[in-house]
């Protein structure tokens, strides 16, 4: 499979145009809906698989892993910071995305390389995982955990640039969609599958039950097969950067000394996005470290919440790994039709609002008990909003970057839509521990409301750029 050159308009050294802007004309429902199967989604569907793979693996599936051999939820809730790796990855963004691999860099390409190295180093870090007990050796899964963490950030920050650079911006919605899909499948398979092999992989099928004593149905061989197959797994992405070709992008010059070096990488990227929206930055910034708080905070204490309540591997397999994310493919795809069809910034605050609503369904649920098909209603609801939110997001952080500085800006985006509910979720054991799971889910919902405020302020800012002179260092309205 090889990548096409990319159109005129991804290799301009400008900021990109967006698909929403007045401007532009609007496709057809079958225009839109035909460019998931372009060779650059198709592509961006096999490295999102690898992008998502490590990331239940080092949190959801582990604080599972965690929660049965019996560690308590406010030490679950502190190892969640592990996830922290993503939120601080804008600060060797700009190495990923000027430095040269030795031998690397010159056989495969800028992002290539960097790709293969990041996948390399992930596999590394899950069989240092799987090899590892945390009954007995805590402290090893959790520098494991922390390398598979920061090679995944790696990944993401060469992979976002990759996916920036491979098309043209009519296109990054439907670039999200395929992204989100890949990146959902292998969600699929870190979570349900590594669930499922685990259970097939047990010496004796344990038996949960809400009375089981947290350690005893803990089997360390089990789960040294599940994340072994894990980590071979990852030669998906593998294969795919290794039979793909270097997407053509800004020839950047080269840095006569390590000052202009250091300029050029470090200091340009967020010079540009400050001269380019002024005073209308700090909101989206603001926008950007809290759209998915409610989300993102809720989702640590989600396995731990299924393993007291009773549900067994296979049903939280099946239920929450499989079939909900299914539903979020689902609203990835809806989300990506839309952003194309109505203007990003409505599925944006859709998506918001649905994933702070979605999140009084898990309250209701914790007041309920153990109902399979409570449990089947409540995934349906959280995953479809959740895809559909994400595919909007992605498409709009994407809108916000300088093709110039592709990587660094996005890895600054996406480690802010980080930092702050990463943080804030390791206190969710503590506060579970206080309160309950069901005053918990009431909190994380209204963690959401003020996101539907930044939104809204975030749309009047791009109607009010929309109504003003045209700025030729200024990015087009979203609508």
């Amino acid at each position: 499979m090889s990548v096409p050159p990319a159109p005129a308009a991804a290799i301009t050294p400008t900021v990109h145009d967006h698909p929403a802007s007045p401007s532009a004309q609007r496709p057809s429902w079958g225009q839109a809906l035909r460019v998931y199967l372009e060779p650059a989604s198709l592509r961006m569907l096999a490295l999102g698989f690898s992008a998502g793979l490590p990331l239940l693996l080092v949190l959801g599936t582990l604080s599972f892993r965690l929660r049965e051999a019996g560690l308590d939820r406010t030490t679950i809730g502190y190892l969640t910071w592990v996830g922290l790796a993503y939120g601080f990855k804008w600060c060797w963004a700009p190495l990923v995305d000027r430095l040269p691999i030795p031998v690397l860099t010159r056989w495969l390409g800028r992002r290539r390389s960097w790709l293969l190295l990041a996948q390399l180093t992930i596999i590394a870090g899950l069989i240092g995982m799987a090899l590892a007990d945390p009954r007995t050796q805590l402290t090893a899964v959790v520098w494991f955990a922390l390398l598979v963490a920061f090679a995944s950030a790696t990944q993401d920050i060469a992979l976002d640039a990759y996916r920036i650079e491979s098309a043209d911006t009519t296109r990054q919605g439907a670039l999200a969609a395929t992204y989100q899909s890949g990146y959902r499948l292998a969600m699929i398979w870190a979570g349900a599958g590594v669930l499922w092999i685990a259970a097939r992989a047990e010496v004796a099928p344990a038996v949960a039950g809400v009375d089981a004593a947290p350690g005893v149905l803990y089997q360390q061989a089990a789960w040294s097969t599940a994340y072994l197959v894990m980590a071979a797994s990852m030669l998906v992405g593998v294969c795919t950067v290794l039979f793909t070709r270097e997407p053509l992008a800004v020839l950047l010059p080269v840095a006569r000394n390590a000052g202009s070096w250091l300029r050029s990488a470090l200091i340009e990227p967020f010079v540009d996005f400050l001269h380019r929206y002024g005073k209308h930055a700090l909101l989206i910034l603001a926008l950007i470290g809290v759209y998915r708080i409610s989300d993102i905070v809720m989702g640590v204490m989600a396995n731990p919440f299924y393993v007291d309540m009773g549900y067994t591997k296979d049903e939280v397999a099946a239920v929450s790994k499989v079939y909900g994310l299914i539903m979020t493919l689902l609203g990835a795809f809806i989300g990506g039709a839309l952003a194309m069809r109505l203007g990003v910034m409505r599925v944006l605050m859709l998506g918001a609002f649905l994933s702070a609503l979605t999140n009084l369904l898990f309250a209701w649920l914790a007041g309920h008990g153990h109902d399979l098909t409570a449990l089947i209603a409540v995934i349906s609801a959280d995953n479809l909003s959740s895809g559909l939110a994400s595919a909007a997001f992605i498409a709009y952080l994407s809108s916000l970057t300088n093709v110039r500085y592709s990587a660094t800006q996005y890895a600054l985006f996406s480690s802010m839509m980080l930092l702050a509910p990463k943080w804030l979720a390791g206190f969710s054991g503590a506060f579970v521990d206080a309160f309950d799971y069901q005053t918990f889910f009431i909190m994380t919902a209204c963690l959401g409301l003020p996101v539907l405020l930044l939104v809204w302020l975030a749309t009047r800012m791009e109607n009010t750029v929309a109504a003003a002179a045209p700025d030729p260092g200024r990015a087009p309205p979203l609508e």
